[in-house]
């Protein structure tokens, strides 16, 4: 599935295209430090949201679409 039919990406695939941890992008949207997402704290556990559009504003188009390619997640 392509990053923007996806309603929600999960942290993992975002860092990876960050070329981060998930921790460091888990803990980014917690503090409210990384405006492509939010981090909601349902009792102990916190519950991410990214959007497509905002990330794409944040790394840029053609490296989301790089990497689209390169996970061969084209079709």
């Amino acid at each position: 599935m392509k990053l923007n039919e996806m309603p929600n990406i999960p942290t993992r695939i975002v860092a990876e295209i960050l070329g981060k941890n998930e921790q460091w992008v888990r803990l980014g949207l917690q503090r409210g430090q990384l405006d492509f997402g939010t981090a909601i704290q349902t009792s102990s556990q916190y519950s991410y949201h990214v959007s497509y559009e905002k990330l794409k504003n944040y790394v840029g188009e053609e490296r989301l679409l790089n990497y689209e390619k390169a996970k061969n997640l084209m079709e």
